[in-house]
């Protein structure tokens, strides 16, 4: 694939905005302070608290596995492999051994954010760059490049949606931007203090938001899709 120029996205005061409506929480899990990356395999969430990876049943919060694997920013799943983002590289990691099975650079260099998995490639967002990357998930390779008016954490592709968090102050929100002018389309606003690092849809009704310090996941009602 061939890179395609960077697109910048712009506040757009006619976009929905609303309050997001947390439906549930989870943690702070044992010995973590930290939630970074989230994630869905389709039965669990996994989040990323730093030193391990700590998958939880979504019913009742119960933790299932953990995985000694270093994790400061975002988590994605394939449908076979996790994906992790540790310092300036991300892990190719095996969820049933734990096993790091390949490594590419990241392409913030260690500034890197939220990760998704979408469209056979790795999306990364870059923080304090206000963008996200798509790339080579055997390479690093960036083939594209989206702007944000935002600092950007978390990732998330869900029915054809491209969705991102923010967090500047105490102010948060997860937004869906419009994939190709990076234009903002809808946003959902935190209560104040509730930041999102990672973001991840189940795929369906919710979103799962990385609660950054405070050690939590939330999970976050996703609005009906309009119809096309």
């Amino acid at each position: 694939m061939t890179r395609t120029p960077s697109r910048t996205s712009s506040a757009n005061p006619q976009a929905p905005t609303r309050a997001a409506e947390i439906v549930r929480e989870y943690g702070p899990f044992p010995g973590a302070d930290h939630v970074h990356g989230v994630t869905f395999d389709g039965h669990r969430v996994w989040a990323a608290t730093g030193a391990r990876l700590v998958a939880f049943e979504p019913e009742g919060g119960a933790v299932a596995r953990t995985l000694d694997r270093a994790g400061d920013a975002g988590t994605a799943f394939d449908g076979t492999y996790l994906y992790q983002i540790a310092a300036a590289r991300i892990d190719k990691i095996d969820p049933a051994t734990g096993a790091v099975v390949a490594s590419i650079p990241a392409p913030g260099a260690g500034r890197d954010s939220g990760l998704a998995w979408a469209e056979g490639s790795l999306w990364v967002g870059q923080y304090r760059d206000r963008k996200i990357h798509r790339i080579d998930p055997a390479t690093g390779t960036v083939l594209r490049t989206i702007e944000s008016d935002r600092f950007v954490t978390g990732v998330t592709w869900v029915d054809g949606e491209l969705w991102h968090g923010t967090w500047e102050g105490d102010e948060s929100d997860v937004r869906r931007i419009d994939a190709d002018s990076g234009a903002v389309l809808e946003r959902l606003t935190m209560p104040s203090g509730a930041g999102v690092s990672g973001l991840e849809s189940d795929g369906d009704g919710l979103f799962y938001c990385g609660g950054g310090p405070s050690g939590k996941v939330r999970a976050v009602r996703r609005p009906k899709a309009a119809p096309r």
